[in-house]
């Protein structure tokens, strides 16, 4: 039983297969032979009968186009939107790029503008290339040497003020130690007129990143946000180079002495450019100005000036008239 069922689906699949073949080469004969010979009757059935066939492969075809279109276009945005991603991250990097040498030509500026400000110092500008910071040591490496006369126990510094010294110095690189080295040691200064107190600024160890001012009598003269700078004393670094500024203050371990614990006036901590002082002389002196005077005693410099050329004349004639009665006592 259910093998005569599947030959006779078998039979009617073959059937319609034939008859759909069958009307298909029609057509085509039909519309080859119609520019030959007119048959409306004909003609019009055909129309009839293949038109269903004509509007399913007219659906077909549009629905191959449409989706062959939504293919070209999903492809051409896909591929726009991975040049665009490209472009964005090619112009998000010249931005990178852009911003990091406008902060470098920004130090450069202000590492220059103080090599121009301060003319009595010879200046060799460097970069610090290299970092070694650790709870007893703090040092950077730069990348200038002694073939650009670098040498050590040269004072290094940047627009803002002191860096360090340069303790080992390489044809073209040296090491220098910064001021929160608790091995370091630099005379300094209170800048304050009034008080101009003296002591040693160091590397604290319990606060690696801000220095102490010891040795500070516990009476002097020294308050919080003061400035301190260099005393210049035992000839490493200049005089005058700000240290940092005075954050607080306490007593030491005796309670005889004072100790200031400073806020750096250089951020370490965004160390990039650094300049090396090679040479030092001394500051220029200022143009002398003249002093004010009392209201009611101006004086006229042109007629000091004949007054002086006056009373030189008067000199030079008394010294003509002794020696004229010099030379007639000899006579008599």
């Amino acid at each position: 039983m259910g093998t005569r069922l599947r030959r006779d689906g078998h039979k009617k699949s073959r059937t319609w297969a034939l008859l759909f073949v069958f009307v298909s080469v029609f057509c085509i004969i039909f519309f080859a032979a119609q520019g030959r010979f007119q048959a409306p009757v004909l003609a019009k059935s055909v129309s009839t009968v293949a038109a269903p066939f004509e509007k399913a492969i007219s659906w077909v075809g549009s629905q191959l186009r449409y989706v062959t279109s939504n293919i070209w276009e999903i492809a051409t945005v896909h591929e726009q939107n991975k040049m665009l991603r490209n472009e964005v991250d090619q112009l998000r990097i010249q931005n990178l790029q852009a911003s990091e040498y406008a902060a470098e030509n920004a130090r450069l500026r202000a590492l220059l503008g103080y090599k121009q400000a301060a003319m009595q110092f010879d200046l060799v500008a460097a970069r610090v290339i290299g970092r070694e910071a650790d709870s007893w040591s703090h040092m950077i490496v730069i990348d200038r040497g002694t073939a650009d006369g670098v040498k050590e126990n040269m004072a290094v510094v940047t627009e803002k003020g002191l860096v360090g010294h340069v303790i080992e110095a390489g044809p073209n690189y040296a090491k220098v130690q910064l001021i929160l080295d608790p091995r370091s040691s630099v005379g300094t200064l209170v800048q304050r007129a009034e008080s101009r107190v003296v002591g040693i600024v160091e590397g604290d160890p319990a606060n690696p990143t801000m220095p102490r001012m010891i040795n500070v009598p516990k009476n002097a003269d020294i308050e919080e946000g003061d400035i301190i700078v260099t005393s210049g004393f035992g000839g490493m670094y200049p005089k005058g180079l700000v240290v940092g500024i005075v954050s607080s203050l306490e007593n030491d371990e005796a309670g005889l002495l004072k100790i200031a614990l400073l806020e750096p006036a250089v951020d370490f901590q965004k160390l990039e450019d650094v300049a090396v002082i090679v040479n030092s002389r001394e500051a220029p002196p200022e143009p002398l100005k003249t002093p004010v005077q009392t209201p009611g005693t101006e004086t006229d410099p042109a007629a000091e000036k004949k007054a002086q050329e006056a009373q030189a004349a008067d000199g030079e004639n008394t010294a003509q008239e002794q020696d004229m009665q010099a030379q007639a006592g000899e006579s008599d």
